[in-house]
């Protein structure tokens, strides 16, 4: 599962880590080990990938993933934002092998810099809808 950060002004994302959960971990122990993981990184809100089908549909993988991030807001005290992640893995894959990162490289990375497009698609968004409601 990567992490990323953004700069204060929330207007970049930038990778930061990969934080390893067992597969079949129950939301909570997920929600545990992300948590774990923020506490250096001093948050003021967290979003979480939102894994929809093509289709837009939520499915499993999304109802855990809300189950996560209600969980991880208790945890952390901060506003949880789930944020659609749909083709971010491949994106960050395809934009790696672009830049010529080899399989060993895109597999170790590839959670980071697929956050790193989640949390900046969030962080346009927020900027143009402020924008157009003139609120921020």
């Amino acid at each position: 599962m990567g992490l990323a950060v953004s700069d204060p002004s929330g207007v970049v994302a930038t990778p930061v880590r990969t934080v390893r959960v067992e597969r079949g971990l129950a939301p909570d122990g997920v929600a545990a080990a992300i948590a774990a993981a923020l506490r250096p990184l001093d948050a003021d809100e967290v979003v979480v990938g939102l894994p929809r089908d093509p289709s837009g549909r939520e499915g499993e993988p999304a109802r855990r993933a809300r189950a996560i991030a209600r969980s991880l807001a208790e945890m952390v005290g901060l506003p949880v934002h789930v944020w659609d992640e749909r083709y971010s893995t491949v994106e960050a894959d395809r934009s790696m092998r672009e830049q010529g990162a080899s399989g060993r490289t895109r597999r170790a990375a590839v959670d980071r810099v697929a956050a790193t497009l989640v949390l900046q698609s969030y962080l346009d968004s927020r900027r143009s809808g402020a924008r157009r409601s003139g609120s921020r």
